[in-house]
């Protein structure tokens, strides 16, 4: 059983923040319902190639970005725009604890599906709700993006070459953190209001938003300038406050290498071959480091292209400093270690015969998440939902279907 596996999640979700959100819930054990548009779906159905293959080698019709995000759920198609679609969301409402949904602020209050309007009939309702900018301040009615948020929050102005190099300009992260971060923090304030209401009864609106995320998880480059008042900058590869801890060029790659304290650096120059560069004055620590950057890394730069990228490896992790290869995803999915912890899934799936997808982070000894069915098809579940919680008829299914309204 799974932690959440007495939970019942109602999911207007869709591309990415929500989706990750409700798909951690439903690793967890929860039962997420997918509420989607019939005939047309989450959008990010259709943001391929690439697609999930079958057997054969064949595309299918599921885009691996979808893919990415909805293990584990239900699907039911439902027309939410129609007075009959709203009345089968409320019926489903009425069978579960948790609601999340990412529609523009007052785009719920007009389908009568807001916080207020279902408050009142369910109030130990957990509603969460997911947008760019939140539902309060100047900016809430907008559509938010993550790549607008990641430049909006502060990421991109410290992301990128470091600024004075040629061509430097600010670069947003090759993933969607904004989305994928505010995906994890309304999953932690779910459960963190699952708990409240564990213990009175009380549901509570969840206002989780992209750019509140973005700004929050600047941490260290957000408290260097409200401490100082200068913003901080770009350092490409490199850290503002650790020196050495980026990225050298070696004899065929790059290697990371991060020395966190002053033994670390002392042991680095110690393989390279150079000592006293540990006893100068300018590198003996850290402080000393970060103000004299720019005389120690040309010198470690010119000693680090002398050894190939794993022989640079085996000799740093044998003392003990920290480095790793900057790995492309073939490379992670070939790592013994990526494997050992179970990252990667294999699941069944109707069309594709079996999809690939990285497994959960979450690692929990007596409530294990579990892997219990790939993203579903458009629609796969809405007969069995519709008739299991809405207690519909066979009739009634077909009536509605006939009106495209599932």
């Amino acid at each position: 059983m799974g932690a959440l596996s007495h939970i019942r999640v109602l999911d207007l979700t869709r591309v990415l923040a929500g989706p990750w959100c409700t798909q951690t819930l439903a690793d967890l054990g929860a039962d997420v319902i997918k509420i989607e548009r019939p005939g047309q779906g989450d959008d990010t159905r259709q943001w391929g190639p690439p697609y999930a293959r079958d057997a054969h080698g064949q595309d299918t019709t599921e885009a691996a970005y979808y893919l990415a995000v909805n293990r584990n759920k239900r699907s039911v198609t439902l027309d939410i725009a129609t007075a009959e679609g709203q009345d089968l969301v409320r019926r489903l409402v009425a069978q579960c604890d948790v609601l999340v949904e990412n529609f523009k602020v007052g785009d719920m209050q007009r389908y009568g599906l807001d916080h207020e309007s279902l408050r009142r009939e369910h109030p130990g309702l957990i509603y969460c709700s997911i947008t760019g900018f939140g539902q309060t301040g100047p900016y809430a009615p907008r559509a938010g993006y993550d790549f607008i948020v990641q430049g909006m929050g502060g990421f991109m102005s410290v992301t990128g070459e470091r600024d004075g190099q040629p061509g430097a300009s600010p670069q947003k992260a090759g993933v969607a953190i904004a989305d994928l971060f505010t995906g994890a923090h309304a999953t932690i304030a779910i459960l963190a209001a699952l708990n409240h209401k564990e213990r009175t009864g009380e549901g509570q609106h969840l206002d989780i938003c992209l750019l509140d995320t973005q700004v929050a998880m600047m941490a260290n480059m957000a408290t260097n300038y409200l401490a100082t008042g200068k913003p901080p900058t770009r350092w490409g590869n490199a850290h503002p406050n650790i020196v050495p801890y980026q990225v050298f060029k070696v004899a065929d790659g790059w290697v990371i290498v991060a020395c966190g304290n002053d033994s670390q650096f002392r042991k680095l120059t110690q393989v390279a071959g150079q000592p006293e560069l540990a006893d100068d004055p300018r590198f003996a620590t850290n402080p000393a480091r970060v103000r004299h950057r720019d005389q120690l890394v040309p010198l470690l730069e010119v000693l680090m292209q002398q050894r190939p990228r794993d022989e640079w490896i085996r000799l740093l992790e044998a003392v003990g400093v920290p480095c790793g290869p900057i790995n492309d995803m073939a490379d992670v999915f070939r790592d013994p270690q990526v494997l050992a912890r179970d990252m990667r899934q294999e699941l069944p799936h109707p069309t594709a015969g079996q999809v690939s997808v990285p497994g959960s982070a979450l690692k929990l000894s007596a409530t294990p998440v579990t892997y219990r069915s790939a993203p579903p098809l458009l629609g796969q579940h809405t007969q069995e939902v519709l008739q299991s919680l809405a207690a519909l008829s066979v009739d009634e299914l077909d009536a509605l279907k006939n009106r495209q309204i599932i």
